[in-house]
């Protein structure tokens, strides 16, 4: 089976490139903007190109079984970036796909398709409201799968929880600092509320069941996240007593945090982007009852041991990341703290 991955470079795809060929698969092929530094370069066949360049797609994917587009702007992107990459990119990717003859493309799309929903958990036949340009692009997403489902092409659609695990860094590499520094960490809200997380690996096992199970049962959509979690508060304490300096999450009122949060947006100064402030303090989880019963999905990791593991990545190569300092708008690099490093000092 030859396996085409988009968005190849990313911490999703490095992860699902080492699942895979630690599962005997050797014919791996993808495509990124930037550049496949890590050290299984020698075991893949790489293109640095842009999904959204069709002859780029035509260079790399000929042959291909299987293709798992992981590619995305995500929500720090420009709205012109995101629509582009995320909806024209898609639209592409599966026309080349069905051009290509290649048996099926495996959507990662995301949760926030459901946008800031007034009930839980969310199942996959809730509304699509998204919010922002980054959960409208992903409905566009999901609209132009569907539209190639129609013609033929086996397209599963795979819509997971905020996902972590070795090489995840963002705006975990913020809260992973502070608690590795001995510092306690501000909460937007009580942090009572439900928030349902997910490992990299158990997505990765969701993604092969796709790539394995018959068409039949796998030409759907269906929600992946952790099925062990306790409360936003309770998991992210989980590392701080890790850490073992004795700190804890401390809650601020919603209100002022959420303006605060917006007025530094508006100077450029806020570490986060308005999705994630604005839904922190609200219970967010779905129901993955589709994908037990359909896919046999049976994730190894709660909300806990799944951050407990990131955090254990981030430790033995925080050396590394501090020799080599870089900051930007994905996953695999950290996110600057703007503000947040002058709010340090008091925590």
């Amino acid at each position: 089976m030859k396996i085409y991955i988009t968005g190849i470079s990313g911490f999703l795809s490095i992860n699902l490139v080492r699942y895979l060929l630690a599962h005997g698969y050797t014919d791996i092929s993808g495509i990124d903007l930037v550049d496949f530094t890590y050290p299984e370069r020698d075991q893949i066949q790489f293109l640095q190109g842009d999904i959204r360049k069709e002859a780029d797609l035509r260079k790399s994917m000929q042959g291909a079984d299987v293709v798992i587009h992981t590619a995305a702007a995500l929500p720090l992107y420009t709205p012109e970036e995101i629509y582009s990459t995320d909806v024209v990119g898609t639209r592409l990717v599966l026309q080349t796909a069905q051009a290509y003859g290649v048996k099926r493309v495996i959507h990662i799309s995301s949760t926030a398709v459901y946008g800031v929903p007034d009930h839980h958990p969310l199942y996959e036949s809730d509304p699509m409201i998204g919010v922002g340009d980054y959960g409208k692009a992903k409905i566009q997403a999901e609209q132009a799968c569907h539209q190639f489902r129609e013609s033929g092409l086996c397209v599963p659609i795979l819509r997971p929880k905020s996902f972590v695990g070795p090489e995840r860094l963002g705006v975990f590499a913020i809260f992973y600092e502070w608690a590795s520094e001995g510092k306690n960490f501000p909460n937007i809200g009580s942090g009572n509320n439900r928030y349902q997380l997910l490992d990299v690996e158990d997505l990765c096992e969701a993604i092969h069941a796709c790539m394995t199970l018959d068409e039949d049962v796998v030409n759907d959509t269906f929600n992946i996240a952790a099925t062990e979690f306790t409360t936003m508060k309770g998991d992210y304490q989980a590392v701080l007593d890790e850490a073992g300096f004795g700190k804890k999450i401390i809650p601020f009122p919603v209100g002022p945090v959420v303006l605060a949060l917006r007025v530094l947006e508006a100077l450029k100064l806020s570490p986060l982007y308005p999705w994630i402030y604005e839904t922190a303090s609200k219970d967010s989880f779905v129901s993955v009852e589709k994908a037990q019963q359909k896919l046999n999905y049976l994730p190894k990791y709660s909300n806990k041991q799944a951050m407990i593991r990131n955090y254990h990545w981030y430790l033995a190569n925080r050396d590394r990341l501090q020799a080599e300092p870089s900051t930007g708008v994905t996953h695999r690099v950290p996110w600057k703290q703007k503000a947040l490093k002058w709010v340090k000092i008091f925590f």
